[in-house]
């Protein structure tokens, strides 16, 4: 199960990056706003690369935004495989990716916290990464569902709604913790 959530997690987040950069795209045809070389930079400074002053390689950039939407895309098809699915669940992968992105363009020195920000730039990035996590929710989701139901939610089908008189699956039916 976790071998094939890989695999999963790849495909769901590369297709949400490709996603969420149509919609970068089309915001940028209406607004004017210029690319951003963030991804380049955080890349640069994580890997002992080399900055230039102005515009980053454009390698560099789809390099960093498309690695980083494909290794977080793992992380949701766990979510799924484990039975976390749906808006609820796509809803704190969002806050998971925009936690990773302000974490390193902080910790790397090129960006500063969000609440510094312009707010039309802060609500631009907001709907972008939102946009990156519905549509890798979705797709991670579906891949997962061909899989059957995540042991949380048969666990939640022992008896619906939330009860504290319902024990733990058996180790076996659980996707971690196995004897």
């Amino acid at each position: 199960m976790l071998r094939r959530a890989v695999w999963q997690g790849l495909v769901a987040g590369l297709t949400g990056v490709a996603v969420m950069t149509v919609g970068e795209k089309i915001e940028q045809r209406f607004t004017g706003r210029p690319d951003s070389y963030v991804p380049a930079r955080v890349m640069a400074r994580l890997t002992g690369m080399r900055e230039s002053p102005r515009e980053q390689p454009r390698w560099r950039n789809l390099a960093m935004h498309f690695g980083q939407g494909a290794l977080l895309g793992v992380l949701r098809s766990l979510m799924a495989q484990a039975g976390l699915r749906g808006p609820v669940a796509s809803g704190m992968f969002t806050v998971v990716r925009l936690t990773t992105d302000q974490t390193l363009e902080n910790a790397t020195g090129v960006g500063a916290p969000p609440q510094t920000w312009p707010r039309e730039e802060l609500a631009v990035d907001l709907l972008h990464k939102t946009v990156y996590g519905f549509a890798t929710g979705a797709v991670a989701d579906a891949l997962a569902a061909r899989d059957g139901l995540g042991p949380g939610q048969r666990h939640a089908a022992l008896r619906p709604g939330r009860r504290s008189d319902v024990g733990p699956l058996p180790r076996g039916s659980a996707l971690l913790g196995r004897s």
